[in-house]
């Protein structure tokens, strides 16, 4: 075998390979300055050489890119084992990661929520397998990774908190008692002008179907000239009760001869209505319209126009059946024909055009 020939320092030189077999293959390692004794390539890729019995060991002799090696002594590295093991299972096994959802709406409408359910834990992650490779003569390969740590178990998501009680929305009106086939409007109004008969009878209908009392026919305690109509035929035999359930009267004569009364002459909803009763609530609004005498028949000319009218008078009653300074002097008793009114305002005198309403015949 050919021995290498000492190079001075700095001199740039390629190295050229014999075997003693006279096999002429040849492998240019690397080319690199000289240096006085062999030293490992720096940088490069390890230079892959084809080995003789013992393995030319891969890179060259002067220091060039690649690591170095003695010639024909076997190399000091043999060719590369097979590429880096094949890395394990790269990734970590990821664990479950999502949280458990709780319940997060909260209940709506009164009743309470229920609690949301406990979020299932995530599983745990699969550990990356460990790397194959195939070690070679003089390169270890390089193990895979470590198994893949396992995921953590994901927390349970936390109980949903209960839905707030809801608060109760404002109310409507109270159902009436089921015996009620009588009551005082609730509601008002500043003229005698009602829409007829017929329009103050819808609204006697409207106010009680806002009590659940809808499904009886509803009548307003109306007298009228055009046709003749006296407000006692206007509605039923009797007997007569209240939106509490009380009894007014056992019939239609019972009825007309009774005075009125604040505690009995109430609302569809339960309310007394402000007149001269002791500690009563201002303004007083007593008087109530009905075109009527005592015994239940027209108060002829006092039906501001059969109720289409503001110009005129009326006829009104005391729902409390008192006058001033709680007097039950005369008329002032009387819950239908006390005296008369303005058709177009009712509040003088003591109104709000209110109006008594019946279950018809």
């Amino acid at each position: 075998m050919t021995m290498p020939k000492r190079v001075p320092p700095g001199t740039t030189t390629c190295l050229v390979l014999v075997s003693a077999l006279g096999l002429m293959s040849a492998l240019v390692v690397g080319c690199g300055e000289g240096s006085s004794s062999p030293q490992p390539g720096t940088g490069g890729a390890t230079g892959s050489g084809s080995g003789s019995t013992s393995g030319t060991g891969s890179g060259g002799f002067s220091p060039g890119s690649g690591g170095s090696g003695s010639p024909s002594s076997g190399g000091s590295t043999g060719s590369s084992g097979g590429m880096m093991g094949a890395s394990g299972g790269a990734a970590p096994g990821s664990g479950g990661s999502a949280s458990g959802s709780g319940g997060s709406v909260t209940a709506t409408g009164g009743a309470t929520g229920s609690g949301g359910r406990a979020g299932t834990g995530g599983a745990s992650g699969t550990g990356g397998r460990a790397g194959t490779g195939d070690s070679s003569t003089g390169g270890a390969s390089t193990g895979g990774s470590s198994p893949g740590s396992g995921g953590a178990s994901a927390s349970g998501g936390a109980l949903g908190s209960g839905g707030a009680s809801a608060t109760g929305g404002a109310g409507g009106a109270a159902a009436a008692n089921p015996m009620m086939n009588f009551f005082v409007s609730s509601d008002t109004s500043t003229t005698a002008n009602l829409g007829g008969l017929a329009g103050a009878d819808m609204r006697c209908q409207r106010l009680a179907t806002a009590v659940g009392a809808g499904s009886k026919t509803w009548r307003a305690y109306l007298s009228a000239a055009t046709p003749l109509t006296n407000a006692i035929d206007r509605i039923g035999a009797g007997p007569y009760y209240n939106s509490a359930g009380v009894m007014l009267a056992a019939d239609k004569a019972a009825l007309h001869a009774r005075a009125g009364d604040a505690a009995l002459f109430l609302t569809e909803r339960g309310g007394r209505i402000n007149g001269q009763w002791a500690n009563s609530p201002t303004p007083n609004e007593h008087d109530v319209l009905t075109g009527t005498l005592r015994d239940g028949t027209i108060a002829t000319g006092n039906t501001c126009g059969d109720w289409t009218a503001t110009t005129g008078n009326s006829q009104v009653g005391h729902s409390d059946g008192l006058g001033p300074s709680m007097s039950t002097t005369g008329s002032y008793s009387y819950w239908n024909s006390a005296h008369t009114g303005q058709c177009g305002n009712t509040a003088p005198g003591g109104g709000a055009g209110r109006i008594y309403c019946f279950v018809g015949p």
